[in-house]
């Protein structure tokens, strides 16, 4: 069955940024699985997907307008600690998760006060050109559960 519109894939990965270093992987554990086309994954890495079957392999880089986006010089702002999901010490560079009103939101702590930090809100790998080498592990249809709901279900999808 080839990619496209409705499928369930499952794929192991390997992500390095531009200077071939690992950012992460996927190989030590459970693939990844997504429904194609719902915009489950960054855009560039779904086009790649696109036609392909399970057990191949392939490399692609993907430009920051289809990754996480162009950075964001503006996206800066001041946030009490208390809105911090990790506890523990904090450091500059450090990634964390804040409470926000739309949820959860990953950021990067640019300076640590005692009752604020300072946070980068543009997504961690935003501005950054992605080399992902894939293995298709599993492509099957997607049921009509999983169409409606927008994802995948199962091992390595959304339970409900």
């Amino acid at each position: 069955m080839n990619i496209g519109n409705s499928s369930v894939v499952s794929f192991h990965y390997t992500l390095r940024d531009e200077d071939g270093a690992e950012i992460e992987s996927s190989r030590d554990g459970d693939p990844s699985v997504y429904l194609h086309g719902a915009n489950n994954i960054i855009r560039g890495l779904e086009r790649a997907m696109e036609g392909r079957t399970a057990g191949d392999s392939f490399s692609v880089e993907v430009d920051p307008i289809d990754g996480y986006g162009p950075r964001n010089p503006a996206a800066f702002q001041r946030v009490s600690v208390k809105h911090i999901l990790q506890r523990g010490k904090l450091k500059k560079g450090q990634v964390v998760s804040i409470n926000t009103e739309q949820g959860a939101r990953t950021v990067v702590i640019t300076k640590v006060g005692r009752h604020m930090v300072d946070v980068d809100t543009n997504h961690p790998l935003a501005g950054r050109t992605l080399n992902f080498e894939v293995d298709i592990a599993d492509v099957r249809a997607a049921s009509p559960e999983e169409v409606a709901h927008g994802h995948a279900h199962g091992p390595g999808g959304h339970q409900h």
